[in-house]
């Protein structure tokens, strides 16, 4: 049975919207987080760009090599926020929907035969799930045992 590519195109297209607006996303609060002055959670989220890009170009290599053509105008809703844990938490809802997708998509192109597209989306989804998702927990977890005022510190 042939490979469909166009249908895995059609899913690794779903992926790349999730990975365009997270970079999105982060921009827009890194900057934030750089003017209220906050650098550890800026110098932070400024790596996840990093990483969200990586994975955005992963997905457009794959799609050209399978002969498709990447959307780079299609993107989930932002969340964007003004306040710390509001930004977090759309942060971290934004990863938690990525990863709902990733293992949909896994499941797509394992039963399509796709097994080099399904090794690099675990690998995307092992970094969206034990680094970005888990740091941005432990980060609201950490709001709430040290309180809002002493975890901000820590951030300048």
């Amino acid at each position: 049975m042939a490979l469909d590519s166009a249908a895995v195109v059609t899913q690794l297209n779903r992926l790349l919207a999730f990975e365009l607006t997270s970079i999105d996303q982060y921009t827009a609060h890194s900057r934030r987080y750089e003017d209220m002055g906050l650098n550890k959670l800026y110098e932070r989220i400024n790596q996840e760009i990093d990483d969200e890009r990586g994975h955005a170009d992963l997905l457009i290599r794959r799609m050209l090599f399978l002969g498709g053509r990447p959307d780079m105008d299609n993107r989930e809703t932002h969340s964007i926020a003004d306040d710390v844990p509001t930004m977090l938490k759309n942060d971290l809802q934004l990863e938690r929907d990525n990863a709902k997708t990733l293992r949909e998509v896994i499941d797509f192109v394992e039963e399509a035969g796709d097994f080099v597209t399904r090794d690099m989306l675990v690998g995307i989804l092992k970094d969206t799930e034990e680094d970005h998702a888990y740091w941005l927990r432990q980060q609201l977890e950490l709001i709430d045992r040290l309180g809002l005022e002493l975890y901000l510190q820590a951030q300048m």
